[in-house]
């Protein structure tokens, strides 16, 4: 989930651009800023995720207009959870996947670094989306929570959507594989690695 200025909220609509439910028109809610990510840029992101996607766990940790989560989804993604602390959002999202049957969604309604560092469930992922709103600059934040709960699994990728102009420091122990920038939009593909294995990459 990205955040934007309301004069986008009119356009309230995102189309899955790939898989099983390529085509697909869903609505999102008219929260102040929320926006999905563009379909360029998810389309460049998920031919870089198409090799590792299939059966993945996922965390869509902002998820915001779901359209990660949903993309993922779609594309054959074994468990997508769709994390959102704003109770519009997360019921529309609720709608969204029984609309399309998506028994393996799982929405959440949470504040995402609470839950991160919370969460009973001892639930690790092989897929990350961290989208965090914009002007919050939280991406930093969440890296570390996703890193110091045990979230990651071993080989993890993780995808980091910023502003264009905010900078964003990863871990030590995330490579980074690969990066592009469109329009103000800045995003990268990185590949985590447990600190015992950290040598072997470098």
């Amino acid at each position: 989930m990205a955040k934007t200025s309301p004069q986008r909220q009119g356009r309230n609509q995102l189309r899955i651009i790939g898989g099983k439910w390529r085509g697909r028109k869903l609505q999102f809610p008219s929260v102040a800023g929320l926006r999905p990510t563009g379909d360029r840029i998810r389309e460049t992101l998920f031919n870089w995720l198409s090799p590792w996607l299939p059966g993945a766990r996922c965390l869509d940790l902002f998820a915001g207009s779901g359209a990660l989560g949903l993309e993922a989804l779609s594309r054959g993604a074994g468990q997508v959870i769709l994390l959102d602390s704003d109770a519009e959002v997360v019921s529309q999202l609720r709608q969204h996947c029984t609309t399309l049957q998506a028994d393996n969604a799982l929405v959440c309604r949470a504040e995402a670094l609470s839950w991160l560092a919370s969460s009973a469930e001892p639930r690790r992922f092989d897929v990350v989306f961290l989208d965090p709103p914009f002007q919050a600059e939280l991406a930093e934040r969440a890296a570390s929570v996703l890193e110091e709960a045990g979230r990651l699994a071993d080989d993890a990728l993780i995808y980091v959507e910023t502003a264009r102009d905010q900078h964003f420091r990863a871990p030590q122990n995330w490579e980074p594989i690969k990066h592009k920038q469109a329009g103000q939009v800045s995003y990268s593909l990185f590949r985590y690695h447990r600190q015992d294995q950290l040598q072997e990459v470098l």
